[in-house]
């Protein structure tokens, strides 16, 4: 069944800040029985990239960034619940560590990852914005992921994520995780060039490259 006008409803009460019609939008999903998973990349999550862009254009100010913040994170509240209740008990778990780079406070999208792996079947620890590289470190050691993502939405912070790497590498650690960059300004060609596994241009894409680092097949 097309779904779009659903999905164009729910990107659009993100992009508004209507955290109770985002509510109702996402329960709707499960009520028609939509592939929530596209309700994710369609609807949702494309109304939280256009909040970003518009506030990185000038066009929002954070009033309109936390509102639509808070619009997305109520309706994967919704969601999540319905994501876990399809997942197979038996299928092992893979930890992921997240975290937003140290000096950056934006942690809109690493959030969005987190909730769709997590929908998908893995461990997501969150360490949250403003993570020092010692601290990504720390929780290799201490939560022995599979995986490793680090976000960054400013430039002047995207260094940290080659740092971390060259810490992990100081450490003995490299080996033993697989890393993940992205964030609106990272590039592919950035991953390679510090020496990172991948890279997710947004939380599907997060999902597909994690699932292939772990050999789980699509």
């Amino acid at each position: 069944m097309d779904h779009r006008d659903l999905h164009e409803r729910q990107r659009r009460a993100i992009v508004d800040g209507e955290t109770e019609l985002a509510v109702e939008l996402a329960q709707e999903a499960i009520d028609v029985n939509a592939d929530l998973s596209a309700c994710v990349d369609h609807g949702f999550a494309k109304g939280i990239r256009e909040v970003g862009r518009l506030w990185e254009e000038g066009e929002f100010f954070l009033p309109e960034l936390v509102q639509g913040a808070d619009a997305m994170k109520a309706a994967m509240a919704v969601l999540r619940p319905e994501f876990l209740k399809d997942q197979d008990e038996t299928r092992e778990e893979h930890t992921v560590v997240l975290g937003t780079a140290a000096g950056d406070i934006h942690d809109i999208g690493k959030a969005l990852v987190g909730t769709v792996l997590e929908a998908n079947g893995f461990l997501v620890v969150d360490l949250g914005k403003d993570v020092a590289n010692e601290a990504f470190v720390e929780a290799v050691v201490s939560e022995t992921p599979a995986v490793l993502g680090m976000s960054a939405l400013l430039t002047t912070t995207m260094p940290r994520h080659g740092e971390v790497i060259e810490l992990l590498k100081a450490r003995g650690l490299r080996d033993q995780v697989k890393v993940i960059v992205g964030g609106a300004p990272v590039t592919r060609a950035f991953a390679d060039g510090i020496g990172a596994d991948d890279y997710g241009a947004n939380a599907m894409e997060a999902l597909s490259v994690a699932r292939k680092l772990v050999g789980i097949e699509a």
